[in-house]
This record gives structure tokens, C-alpha cells and sequence, in this order.
């Protein structure tokens, strides 16, 4: 039996990951704030097992038990691939440093960037000594590399992210395990989370404008066309601790 978990799998290009599973002998866990219905009936005509856990995974307190509650829904032992997507994400606070709360703040770095930690970290403690071939997949975004003016919280969770995928891939690849460790950063999608940029204002977000011309002028791309790139990159040979971009497949 393989494994899929698709964290943010309610929508956007959690959505559309969990759309583009394909395979008979696997069973799907996704962790989202909400059950989608249609994922659940196109699963059901693939004939693919889908489960939802309800959850906040901005919520520390709370994610322990879904980790729990995760784990409980496999049969480690004689899994044969156990893939993880870290989807969940926020772009939330848009504001200059000084400028949002201590909450705001917490629950980003919670969301962004403790949660797909402590997930995998569960994932890697809880299948040493079995002989399932473990992918990590964190979703990261180009703002990892470069400081954008409001997105402060946002470039420095993706930057930590990243660097946690590379030295978790240089650990694996130095221990010789069968985890691999990569991330994956998908450009500019059609998403919720575009649009709640675009509500930004133009004090706190000065790149605001360039983000509007962008779904002004049909430049996003649909989080399927990007789904169908992540799942194509991970039906071949990974580099562990590589940081893939969409980029690379256009």
C-alpha cells in the first residue's frame, strides 16, 4: 500500500495534487480546516480510499492529536511509499516589520513553517526500521530567495523551510535512509491566496500593483497545470534536499 498526505487539501493546489493522484493501490490523507465533497466523489469513482482530518494546522496545541490521529490511519510497517506534501500555507500578515500582532505572527510561523516540521519530523521518527521509501514535499515559494517589502514573515518561514528540506536531505542521503527530502516552488497559481494579496494596500505591500497585472493579464497559472509538474517530477528520480521550481518544467 502507498501512502499520499496532502496537507491544504481543501483547495488551490492542494486541491488540485490530491485531483491528479492516480494510483489504484494507494490511500489518500488529507489535513485541512475543511472536507471537500467533489475530492471525495473523484476519488470514489478512481476507486482511491480519501480521508479527511478536520484541523487547524496553525493550532501547535491541537496538532499533535492530528499528528496522532495521522499516524493511526497507516499501516507503517508494511507501507510500501509513504508520500507527504506540506501544502498549507498562509501569506497572512502582509505588513511591514513592526506592523502586524504578536498573534498574527505566531500563528504564520506556526503554519508555514513548525507545522511541516513537526509533521515530517513524526513521519521520519515513526518510519525508521520499516522499509517504506518516505517523499517530503514542502511547498515553497520563490520569496524564500529574495526580501519583498510586506511579505517579511512570509520570505523568512519559506527561506527556513527550505533550508530545513536541505539539511534533512543531506542528513538522509549521509544515514543512507530511504527519505528523501525535497521542495517544490510552483510560480504564481490561480489561488485564493493570490487574491488575498491583491487585497493588500499599497502602504504595506508596494509590489501590489505587479501582482494585479499579473491575473490582469492571464498570467497565473492554474494550480492543475502545476499539480500535474509536482506529480510528474515525483514519478522519477529525486535529488534529496533539492529545492525544485516550476520554472524547470516549462
Amino acid at each position: 500500500m502507498n501512502y499520499y498526505i496532502v496537507t491544504g487539501a481543501s483547495r488551490g493546489l492542494g486541491e488540485a495534487i490530491v485531483n491528479e493522484i492516480n494510483d489504484q493501490d494507494c490511500k489518500i490523507i488529507c489535513l485541512s480546516r475543511t472536507m471537500n465533497t467533489k475530492l471525495e466523489i473523484v476519488a470514489a469513482e478512481k476507486q482511491i480510499p480519501l480521508s479527511f482530518i478536520e484541523c487547524d494546522l496553525s493550532d501547535i496545541q491541537q496538532l499533535s492529536e492530528t499528528i496522532d490521529q495521522l499516524l493511526s490511519m497507516m499501516d507503517i510497517d508494511h507501507a510500501q511509499k509513504i508520500t507527504l506534501i506540506n501544502n498549507a500555507g498562509t501569506v497572512n500578515p502582509i505588513k511591514g516589520a513592526g506592523n502586524a500582532k504578536q498573534e498574527e505572527l505566531i500563528l504564520h510561523v506556526h503554519l508555514n513553517l513548525l507545522t511541516p516540521i513537526l509533521i515530517s519530523e513524526a513521519l521520519i521518527r515513526e518510519t525508521k526500521g520499516t522499509s517504506a521509501n518516505v517523499v517530503i514535499v514542502n511547498i515553497t515559494s520563490g520569496a524564500a530567495n529574495r526580501p519583498v517589502p510586506g511579505w517579511s514573515a512570509y520570505c523568512s518561514t519559506k527561506a527556513g523551510l527550505n533550508m530545513y528540506t536541505k539539511a534533512v536531505g543531506v542528513e538522509q542521503e549521509e544515514k543512507r535512509t530511504n527519505i528523501t527530502s525535497i521542495a517544490f516552488s510552483p510560480g504564481i497559481m490561480d489561488t485564493d491566496m493570490q487574491g488575498t494579496i491583491r487585497k493588500a494596500t499599497k502602504d504595506e505591500f508596494s509590489s501590489l500593483n505587479q501582482f494585479a497585472e499579473y491575473h490582469e493579464k492571464g498570467l497565473l497559472r492554474s494550480p492543475s497545470f502545476v499539480a500535474k509538474a509536482l506529480m510528474n517530477l515525483l514519478s522519477g528520480t529525486l535529488e534529496n534536499g533539492r529545492v525544485y521550481d516550476i520554472k524547470e518544467f516549462l
